[in-house]
């Protein structure tokens, strides 16, 4: 039976990559995306990679940073997935490579009971072009799933990952139901449950 449901945020929970929304801001777009890109099929190491990302962005307006956070476009069926889910009792925890300010956002629209993500350092009202945080490196999902298994009883028989690029894989070590969600070739070889179309509710049809 799972007790513990893990998702994570960009192009999962949410459609699209927060970070790529910043850079269309600043006219870098096509840039940042490519290198999100490498990164999510593996080909990069993750904690250079959002640093890399994270350094064009210097400069961009914080409350820009908010307003697009604020609207950013969640993917089909996931607040209605994670009601099911929470429904059955299960706690619901989002994970992001991404940034605080959209996943404490998203927590009060989709539902989720916690999120662990990064924070962009900004001052005088503009990012600085550095960030810290939870979830800065390949392994930090695995780490984190583990620390929350080992607080709340749970074994990985227990619990669910959902995921799509190359930054989930810690995860999915230490996870009994794996799913690859519209996810990276990387990913779907460490999966036993693929989804490969945005709708999130056909989770709960695959596994329940």
């Amino acid at each position: 039976m799972i007790k513990l449901a893990v998702f994570d945020f960009d192009s999962t929970l949410m459609d699209g990559e927060t970070i790529d929304f910043f850079a269309e801001a600043l006219g870098i777009g096509a840039e940042v995306s490519a290198i999100t890109e490498r990164a999510m099929n593996g080909e990069l190491d993750f904690f250079e990679s959002l640093q890399q990302r994270v350094g064009l962005l210097k400069g961009l307006e914080f409350s820009k940073v908010e307003k697009i956070c604020h609207n950013l476009p969640y993917m089909p069926g996931a607040a209605e997935t994670i009601a099911d889910l929470k429904a059955r009792g299960i706690k619901v925890v989002c994970f992001s490579g991404g940034f605080r300010s959209a996943t404490s956002h998203a927590k009060g629209i989709l539902g989720y009971d916690a999120d662990f993500s990064n924070v962009l350092h900004e001052k005088h009202g503009r990012l600085t072009g550095l960030v810290g945080g939870d979830m800065m490196f390949d392994f930090s999902k695995g780490d984190m799933l583990l620390r929350l298994q080992g607080l709340f009883g749970i074994s990985p028989e227990e619990t669910m990952v959902v995921g799509d690029g190359a930054n989930d894989r810690s995860m999915f070590a230490h996870a009994g139901t794996r799913v690859a969600f519209c996810a990276k070739e990387i990913l779907k070889k460490e999966a036993n449950v693929i989804v490969e179309t945005k709708d999130l509710t056909q989770i709960i049809t695959k596994v329940f």
